[in-house]
């Protein structure tokens, strides 16, 4: 059936074009012919086999770590609409009679055509041992297989086994591991990832890999697959070792799906592949090849994306009768699999005549580099393993020689001085984007022509970075030099009094121990600025600063001390979150959601005794709404009393961490997550960031306390837990990011620790983590390296910082009630401390309250609105 298909909007007489594959490529050429103009005056028709529309295949295994099938999706049902393409999803095409120039699908339906363009892909190699059909046995190819990987995963398996230590094979390795199964590789190849690593390079991630605790075999073959009971339960290898598996996932290879032409009669390659000219015609001029599928006019049938898109833009143009042609691809790399990053390109084998390589390898750390150098200096291509940070300049200085010695190429930062030389050094020609085929040249002009100033209008512009996404730091740099060759000034600062950035600032306060917002305007402020009382942006910026390093520069951790408590926000100054009447709630915490009956009693008391509205909250709380500024006071010292504290509902700290119950009552629990996070929970209250922080602890894969939605979430797994970062839920939700697995309890711990540090020290004001994240420098993988491998030698300082807070913690309600002076600040009017505000005011609403909001009564009467109405 089609899926969004709106009627038909052309003429008789309009061709019709039929598009057979729904994937990345054939997403890629629907677009391109709609820039084209050409569904303007065509009927485009496309069957697409799977389930659903073109989705990411290059992010796959993402979906292991918290991406849905729905993000994904590169589909966009305003674009089908748009253009009046009808889109038949689970409907693959079954035959084409060339004679008739008709298509027929799996549905019956048959559609003439005009035009056919193939986009079939291809499908996974399975060798032909015995047993390969085997209950358990699967393959690595589309959502579908994943779904039913993870799901035989869950109740059938422990040990898993990939065959195939290529790509689609490390990639299905990462996403075994990351179900929790014990993990083996096997490759018949002498080393992992033959086709795009050197045996150096398949070396160090041989290394690196077994470092993680997954097994490689390499050097052996599958003989046959073992099953007891019609399972799998193992693996017979070439050399007569036996290997003990439940669960088998093929990944050693694809072969083109080019049976459609072969059965129509299309000319098809000796080893397979839909045989095309340049244009990518085959060996019928109405129809075309693309992607996977096609065996190009170079002789080679391309197995990555970029080949693709080319392909789709070169029949797009020769359809719309444009001078374009395909005669083949770069085949360069960039990946991360298992968290490793691996990148090749040029001639990564040296098989270039009198080349020379130049290579750099430390053991210890995982990295191997190699780059191959021409006769006449010029660099041919390369390998990097570990470190492939250089990748984006260097790919596109291959064929011309580098402004430095290759030597410093491959050194790392202190290591014989290296030069780093940047993007501005490319030359226009150079291809940034290889996915899209976006030059240098094109994203300068996408800034001096088209009036782009960041990187999300280049990209809307260009298309560069909107594919695997290696480009994208290299695409930041380039903007950023445009605009200033253009003497286009992007003041960075935070806000007109500061010049500086919050991270720059926070720097700042902690190098020199200013405690006081006063002498950091004075001494580091605009001259404007200094000797002002500053502005609303920069004074709670700075309080939180101050309030998160406190302990550490000797300031007074209290909100409301002194100068502190004009820099709060409203909700501070009265520690509770103001309400749309005048009215204030009160949230105590309840760490992980726990609490006695006792303690539940003195909530019901408390609210019953003031009038409280009372809500059960997502977080796991309960709020109560509809306090007088007044009466805070007292609500609270009956809460503290009976053994509550602050749950900083009103500030940029920790919220809550939620969880769910956990092994301890549920059966599928397979830790104890109401423990963990309470534990979490108290070690973090109080935390001041620039943005409010929530987590969730979830007790095993079934993720019942939603926590990959959290800024810091945590899954437990069978060996401990999965610690996730940069989720968010509400307006712009984002899954977040693994950033580590199998985690103790102290190292769990000691990662969060880290990671918090270094967000409150690096983001910028109100900005969230999973915004963060994605707007670092890196984002994920430098994130990672920074906390977990302690890249930039910060982790010991971030630990003490995170001790200090956890040692100096104090309750702000408590020191609050204690305190006389500090109590004298919660009255309606300075001038009549026992006078309640009169405008606030409540109606009764299911047995409960709710504010009184008078309609259009601010400034007006009501003989006024009697006049206004007559």
């Amino acid at each position: 059936m089609p899926t969004d298909t709106p009627r038909p909007r052309h003429g008789a007489h309009d061709n019709t074009l039929v598009l057979v594959g729904h994937g990345m490529v054939g997403q890629r050429f629907l677009e391109a012919i709609a820039a084209r103009g050409l569904t303007d005056n065509h009927r485009v028709v496309v069957l697409c086999e799977e389930p659903r529309p073109a989705y990411d295949r290059a992010q796959l295994t993402s979906y292991f770590a918290g991406r849905t099938p729905d993000e994904l999706s590169l589909t966009d049902p305003e674009f089908i609409e748009k253009h009046g393409i009808e889109l038949y999803v689970g409907d693959p095409a079954e035959s084409v009679d060339r004679v008739a120039k008709t298509v027929t699908a799996r549905s019956g339906q048959t559609f003439a055509y005009d035009t056919l363009v193939l986009a079939t892909g291809s499908f996974p190699f399975v060798p032909p041992v015995p047993g390969k059909d085997t209950t358990g046995c699967f393959v690595y190819r589309t959502i579908e297989d994943l779904l039913a990987i993870e799901e035989y995963a869950k109740t059938y398996a422990t040990t898993g086994a990939v065959v195939g230590g290529g790509l689609l094979g490390l990639e299905a390795a990462g996403a075994l591991r990351g179900l929790g199964l014990a993990t083996h590789v096997v490759e018949f190849a002498p080393r992992l990832m033959p086709v795009q690593v050197d045996e150096g390079g398949g070396a160090a991630l041989l290394r690196t890999i077994t470092g993680m605790g997954l097994t490689v075999h390499t050097g052996v073959g599958t003989q046959e697959i073992v099953g007891t009971e019609g399972a799998v339960s193992g693996m017979k290898l070439s050399d007569g070792s036996e290997l003990a598996a439940d669960l088998v996932v093929f990944s050693a290879g694809v072969r083109p799906r080019d049976q459609l032409a072969r059965d129509c009669g299309l000319s098809v390659g000796e080893r397979g592949g839909i045989t095309v000219d340049e244009q990518c015609r085959t060996s019928d001029p109405a129809v075309y090849a693309i992607g996977e599928c096609a065996l190009a006019s170079d002789g080679r049938v391309y197995g990555l994306v970029a080949p693709g898109y080319e392909m789709a833009e070169t029949v797009a143009a020769a359809i719309a009768t444009e001078e374009s042609s395909f005669t083949g691809a770069d085949l360069s790399t960039k990946l991360k699999l298992l968290g490793v990053d691996v990148a090749s390109f040029g001639d990564a084998h040296g098989a270039t005549p009198d080349c020379l390589d130049v290579v750099y390898s430390d053991s210890r750390s995982g990295t191997y580099k190699k780059l191959v150098i021409g006769a006449g200096g010029e660099l041919l291509g390369g390998v990097l393993v570990g470190d492939a940070e250089a990748y984006g300049v260097l790919r596109p200085l291959t064929g011309s020689v580098p402004p430095v010695s290759p030597e410093q190429l491959v050194l790392p930062a202190g290591a014989g001085a290296p030069v780093a030389i940047g993007p501005s050094s490319l030359p226009d020609s150079a291809v940034i984007c290889s996915c899209h085929n976006v030059t240098k040249g094109a994203i300068r002009g996408a800034v001096t022509e088209h009036s782009c100033t960041t990187v999300p209008e280049v990209k809307k512009c260009t298309k560069a970075g909107t594919g695997c996404g290696s480009c994208v730091k290299v695409l930041g740099q380039l903007v950023n030099d445009e605009l200033e060759a253009s003497g286009v000034e992007v003041d960075k600062g935070l806000c007109g009094c500061f010049a500086q950035t919050r991270q720059e600032l926070y720097e700042i306060v902690h190098t020199l121990g200013i405690t006081s917002y006063r002498q950091l305007l004075d001494s580091h402020g605009r001259e404007s600025a200094r000797g002002t009382e500053g502005c609303e942006t920069c004074k709670p910026t700075v309080g939180s600063i101050i309030a998160s390093l406190a302990p550490t520069i000797g300031a007074d951790g209290y909100v409301l001390e002194g100068e502190q408590a004009s820099l709060q926000d409203t909700n501070d100054h009265f520690l509770a979150n103001l309400q749309k009447n005048g009215s204030y709630s009160v949230v105590p915490r309840i760490p992980g959601g726990e609490i006695t009956p006792e303690k539940l009693i003195v909530i019901g008391e408390v609210a019953k005794d003031f009038g409280l509205y009372t809500k059960i909250t997502g977080g796991q709380r309960i709020d109560m709404f509809g306090a007088r500024v007044e009466q805070l006071p007292l609500i609270w010292t009956r809460l503290v009393d009976a053994g509550f504290e602050s749950g900083h509902a009103y500030g940029k700290s920790l919220r809550t961490v939620k969880s769910c119950v956990g092994q301890t009552w549920c059966r599928y629990g397979v830790q104890d997550s109401v423990r963990m996070a309470i534990d979490l929970e108290l070690r973090y209250r109080g935390l001041r960031s620039p943005h409010k922080l929530k987590s969730a602890v979830s007790g095993c894969a079934r993720e019942c306390a939603e926590a990959q939605s959290k800024d810091f979430g945590v899954i437990a797994t069978s060996s401990g837990w999965n610690l996730y970062v940069g989720g968010n839920g509400g307006a712009t939700p984002r899954h977040a990011d693994l950033l580590a697995q199998d985690l103790s309890d102290a190292e769990l711990v000691r990662l969060i620790d880290r990671f918090l540090m270094f967000y409150i020290r690096t983001a910028d004001r109100l900005e969230r983590t999973s915004t963060w994240l994605e707007r670092i420098e890196g984002g994920l993988d430098h994130v990672r390296d920074v906390v977990v491998h302690d890249s930039l030698g910060l982790c010991d300082e971030l630990e003490a910082l995170m001790a200090d807070h956890v040692a100096h913690y104090r309750d702000e309600w408590s020191e609050t009630i204690n305190d006389p002076e500090r109590l004298a600040r919660f009255v309606s009017f300075v001038n009549a401390p026992d006078v309640p505000d009169p405008t606030v005011s409540f109606v009764p609403e299911r047995d409960q309250i709710k504010p009184d909001l008078p309609l259009l009564s601010i400034g007006s009467r009501p003989r006024d609105l009697e006049g206004a109405a007559s």
